[in-house]
């Protein structure tokens, strides 16, 4: 199965085989203002902790998510001529009604 980012239907076409590609506006959006927006729309509040104190509260995903791992789209635009459209992450997070019940 073959996932392709809404704008990006070209990416089969002009894609390279077995290579990656990102959908990304954005190049890094820190999990702390991930954490704040979601936090915000869930009306909880949110604290920030170290490393280690992630590890235990996390578990395994903790490793990941002390990580400082950035994508960045350069590729994807330039071998296939896409270009994001659409919000922020950030800004999507805080407009949308995903806390609505």
């Amino acid at each position: 199965m073959c996932w392709t980012p809404p704008g990006c239907t070209g990416s089969l076409e002009k894609g390279t085989a077995g290579a990656r590609y990102h959908a990304v506006a954005e190049e890094g959006v820190r999990l702390k203002d991930i954490a704040a927006a979601i936090g915000g729309g869930l009306n909880v509040p949110v604290t920030s902790i170290s490393q280690e104190q992630a590890q235990e509260h996390f578990g395994f995903f903790g490793f990941f998510a002390g990580r400082d791992s950035p994508v960045s789209s350069a590729r994807t635009r330039e071998q296939l001529g896409w270009n994001p459209t659409g919000p922020s992450l950030l800004t999507d997070l805080e407009n949308m009604q995903y806390f609505q019940t």
